[in-house]
């Protein structure tokens, strides 16, 4: 089959011949239909996570065999991409996300779904509903990852949050939190281009030169970059909450003096309920496709990494034919 893979002499490459994966007990095989370039599979071009192999974890695909007469077959799913050992303490704890012996769709040691098949649990994949077009199931797991703040962080009545960044998943979650919290929540980017895909949601559009000594209740970093993280806790108010998004190669060191001085509360927070990221999707509350800025057939993946680097463009997606 035709695969994207990572090497780390070789870089991002085309791979014509890659062995097709077979699934495992308990698992389902996924012809992938689309799929979702996203910054952590830049940053994993430039090492993040020591990853090696089919890249790639966002993506809608359909159902093909399994042992379970009870499978996916033939009906349109996407995918929780953390798959755990289940026999663990913390699996029994109901942490699965946090196994220590879980594998990673394309981060970690699991190969991804920038190929025409993939392999996970069955228990890991959702049926997407009818009325979701692939364009936007694509963006489930993203999706998800920004509706995990709202299990996380309770807001008070009056509290105001800030959403750092306005790539991919800053969009995301501007758009989730704002779809609760409305007009409290501010995102805060560089490029009025990309914050102008917020115009029909109830967030607050501010540019980053503009905001000043401004400080946020609540603030989410979604840059993606170490320097976006001191920014973001630069805008938490003393006592705040500092919500962690960002995940990125660099080893360069972090001051926490200031968030020991302030008293800031940090929070890591990474994958969340597929459940209601479909929900929202279904119930047209959440309309993600504006941000896609392109779409490549696999056979040109290297041209489309390249491209989702590109200033300006948000969203690029990966068609499998």
């Amino acid at each position: 089959m035709n695969a994207l893979i990572y090497k780390k002499r070789r870089g991002v490459k085309l791979v014509r011949d890659y062995p097709p994966p077979e699934p495992e007990r308990g698992e389902a095989l996924v012809r992938v239909r689309l799929a979702g370039i996203c910054d952590t599979d830049i940053e994993i071009t430039r090492g993040y996570m020591g990853y090696e192999g089919v890249m790639g974890h966002e993506f809608v695909g359909e159902g093909v065999e399994s042992a379970d007469p009870s499978s996916p077959a033939g009906r349109r799913v996407v995918g929780e991409i953390n798959c755990p050992c289940g026999k663990c303490r913390t699996c029994r704890a109901r942490l699965e996300n946090h196994c220590p012996h879980r594998t990673v769709l394309g981060i970690l040691n699991r190969d991804g779904c920038f190929a025409e098949y993939l392999t996970l649990p069955e228990e890991n994949l959702h049926p997407v509903p009818d009325g979701v077009p692939d364009e936007e199931a694509v963006f489930v797991e993203p999706l998800a990852a920004a509706c995990r703040i709202l299990e996380q962080v309770k807001p008070g009545r009056s509290d105001r949050i800030a959403v750092l960044g306005d790539g991919k998943l800053g969009l995301l979650v501007a758009m989730v939190l704002a779809g609760k919290y409305e007009k409290r929540v501010y995102a805060i980017g560089h490029h009025k281009s990309k914050l102008d895909l917020l115009k029909n949601t109830r967030a607050r559009r501010m540019l980053e030169r503009k905001v000043g000594d401004d400080r946020f209740d609540i603030v989410v970093d979604c840059t993606g970059n170490p320097d976006g993280f001191r920014r973001a806790m630069a805008l938490t108010s003393p006592c705040g909450i500092l919500v962690l998004k960002s995940t990125f190669a660099s080893s360069k060191p972090l001051n926490l003096a200031p968030a020991v001085v302030d008293e800031i509360t940090i929070v890591g927070s990474r994958c969340g309920p597929f459940d209601r990221a479909l929900g929202l999707l279904a119930q047209g509350k959440i309309d993600p496709a504006p941000m896609i800025n392109g779409v490549f057939d696999l056979e040109d993946g290297v041209r489309a990494i390249k491209y989702a680097q590109k200033k300006g463009v948000v969203k690029v997606l990966l068609r499998m034919k």
